[in-house]
């Protein structure tokens, strides 16, 4: 039986990945799960993912390993440059979050806007999809959008609070061929942020668990 390890810095995530991944897959997995919410509230605080926080991550990354894991999934997009700098040093497979995302985001049309609750994810997010426009040949016009007090509320455990937030948010979006929602966090919106925007709306789980079931079939 394969196995897969997740590490997650939110608890939300911890708490809704896992199911979504199993329902999806086609064959039974064991999952390990790994919470370390200090490499999202540090970069948050200081406005940096640091030396320190790559190290972190890093052993994190190892201690996954150590489970016997065939594939590892970071679950926060904030970690997704340093994972993209520490695959290599790994021999396990990593995959980001917003990988498949991201991917995804350039092939809709130019305009495309991030909504985002926490800014320690909005460069990563904005750098990578940029790449990805570059990688295609295609010129994009990228703009973001963020509710920090959205992230706060999440944080303190009201979900209400935290969706009331953006929808919000999404209400200030128009004219876009596309709408990428920064966070796992905020996958569940997918659907009530699109009717507001009215245009396709992209969150990270449904690509990043296709991705992970197109990785199991290959090692079959």
């Amino acid at each position: 039986m394969k196995r897969i390890a997740l590490i997650h810095t939110v608890k939300s995530v911890l708490d809704s990945f896992e199911p979504r991944l199993r329902s999806a897959l086609d064959e039974p997995v064991k999952i390990h799960n790994l919470l370390d919410d200090f490499l999202a509230t540090d970069p948050a605080e200081t406005g940096m993912f640091s030396p320190v926080n790559r190290d972190r991550l890093a052993n994190d990354i190892r201690n996954a390993e150590l489970t016997g894991a065939d594939i590892i999934v970071v679950t926060c997009s904030t970690l997704t440059p340093a994972v993209t700098e520490l695959r290599s040093s790994f021999k396990t497979p990593i995959i980001a979050i917003d990988d498949a995302m991201c991917r995804l985001a350039v092939t809709y049309g130019p305009n495309v806007t991030i909504l985002a609750t926490a800014r320690s994810t909005v460069e990563p997010t904005r750098n990578k999809i940029l790449a990805e426009a570059r990688a295609a040949g295609v010129a994009i016009d990228l703009d973001a959008k963020i509710s920090e007090e959205a992230i706060l509320a999440l944080r303190k455990g009201d979900m209400k609070r935290h969706d009331e937030l953006v929808a919000a948010l999404a209400l200030t979006v128009k004219f876009q061929d596309v709408v990428v929602l920064a966070q796992a966090s905020m996958a569940h919106l997918d659907v009530q942020v699109a009717k507001i925007c009215g245009c396709p709306v992209l969150a990270s789980p449904p690509s990043c668990i296709a991705e992970v079931k197109n990785l199991l079939r290959s090692m079959a």
